[in-house]
């Protein structure tokens, strides 16, 4: 690793120990909640910690099943139900990554997200994907969009999940289903509740020219949301370059999805009066202060013990995103990273196990470079969501436009070091990901 990657990504890396390495055997294998610009987003955000530990509460207890990825919706909230949708969201999507994952023993997996979701489920590259389009446009949450980034990179490289796991995803559904889902359920299951038109119809109190103005954005919204559906695997992926090419595919489907409802609503929007646009506007706050009610007042006699820890990574978190910190200063920041770029690339060890040449070895050293660069690209500090719908699709066009810029690096670097590998040495570079996990 140079000097100079060192000064450009240590901003991070206080992060690793605050958040993402807290014990020796959590830290056993790389960042536990993924990347670390991801950890630094859960500060000061209205759920953050509370979801990730009733979402890890949710999983461990085993309430969700795979029955559930058929039939709950991840915004029964907004419907007067009891269930908080991000801690649904979170334990179904962890039920279908766990579910083929060493046998479905796991409580939990190292590629997780902070929040306790995850954005690999089998073959599955981000399961909410749509869903999470229209919670950033339209409640101003952009929390699930921004929890994307390295450690989904790093798990596209290093998959966790051996090639039967993977295969038992998109198996013919029979008994098994039971147990493991298939891709496609989990793509189906996304977006049970649509567009949230009726919310923002109660909300503007549309004339009639407007209400057709809004049948046009949510047909639009539909077609967009097919087409992100379309891009759900039907087959196994079976390398590192197919799940990236997999996530290229997805990501770029949203992009075109945000294009297709940019129109329409800007249609719809234009109709409004002042009074209906403010009304638009506050469905996000709307929404935050109904799940905040949600949230116990007084902390339970049972609260986790680590809460205190909670609260002090919370504080490191907010330090290393603060626009004043300087990573040149901070020796712990520094140690930390190196101490994550030796569990995560261990490029000696992996140069030896697949007897590289000089080239090879220099090749997986810019694969490193550029993969680990996505932490400083995909950064997920805090910022103020923008005021209205149409500045919040443009805000995340932008991060969608981000990532994928980002992955199409990450694979234009491992084009370049397996481009003179002999198919033993890809079999074992591909082998590293369920060694380590296991």
């Amino acid at each position: 690793m140079s000097g100079r990657m060192g000064l450009v990504l240590a901003g991070a890396t206080l992060l690793i120990a605050a958040v993402l390495l807290p014990d020796r055997a959590e830290a056993q294998f790389g960042l536990r909640g993924g990347p670390l610009g991801v950890a630094r987003f859960a500060v000061g955000h209205v759920i953050g910690l509370s979801r990730l530990r009733h979402a890890r509460m949710a999983v461990r207890g085993g309430r969700y099943r795979s029955a559930a990825l058929r039939s709950e919706d991840p915004r029964g909230a907004d419907r007067g139900q009891n269930s908080n949708p991000y801690i649904i969201r979170a334990a179904l999507s962890a039920q279908a990554a766990l579910a083929g994952w060493h046998g479905g023993r796991s409580p939990q997996g190292w590629w997780r997200h902070p929040d306790g979701s995850y954005g690999w489920a089998g073959p599955v590259f981000w399961p909410f994907a749509h869903d999470d389009l229209a919670n950033a446009v339209i409640f101003a949450d952009t929390t699930s969009i921004s929890l994307y980034g390295y450690g989904d990179i790093y798990a596209a490289i290093f998959s966790p999940y051996a090639a039967t796991e993977l295969a038992a995803y998109t198996a013919p559904q029979g008994r098994r289903a039971r147990k493991i889902p298939s891709a496609q359920n989990i793509c189906d299951v996304s977006d049970p509740a649509g567009f949230p038109a009726d919310l923002m119809a109660a909300a503007v109190q549309p004339n009639e020219m407007q209400r057709a103005a809004l049948d046009e954005l949510v047909s639009a919204w539909q077609a967009a949301r097919d087409s992100i559906r379309a891009t759900c695997p039907a087959e196994v992926p079976a390398n590192a370059a197919e799940r990236l090419g997999l996530m290229r595919e997805r990501i770029a489907a949203m992009i075109k999805a945000t294009d297709a409802i940019e129109a329409p609503f800007a249609k719809f929007a234009g109709l409004l009066n002042d009074d209906q646009k403010a009304r638009l506007n506050a469905l996000g706050n709307d929404r935050r202060a109904a799940l905040a009610s949600r949230q116990p007042k007084d902390q339970p006699k049972d609260q986790p013990k680590d809460q205190s820890k909670d609260q002090s990574k919370d504080a490191q978190a907010a330090a290393a995103c603060r626009p004043d910190y300087d990573p040149r200063y901070d020796e712990k920041a520094q140690r930390q990273y190196e101490q994550l770029v030796q569990q995560q690339w261990p490029v000696a060890d992996m140069a030896t196990t697949l007897r590289l040449d000089e080239i090879a070895r220099a090749r997986l050293d810019v694969l490193q470079d550029t993969t680990l660069r996505t932490m400083e690209t995909l950064s997920a500090c805090p910022v103020e969501a923008a005021a209205t719908p149409l500045a919040r699709l443009a805000a995340v066009k932008a991060r969608l436009a981000t990532m994928l810029q980002a992955v199409n690096g990450v694979t234009d670097a491992l084009d370049d070091f397996e481009a003179d590998l002999s198919d033993e040495q890809k079999a074992g570079f591909e082998a590293i990901g369920p060694k380590r996990g296991a």
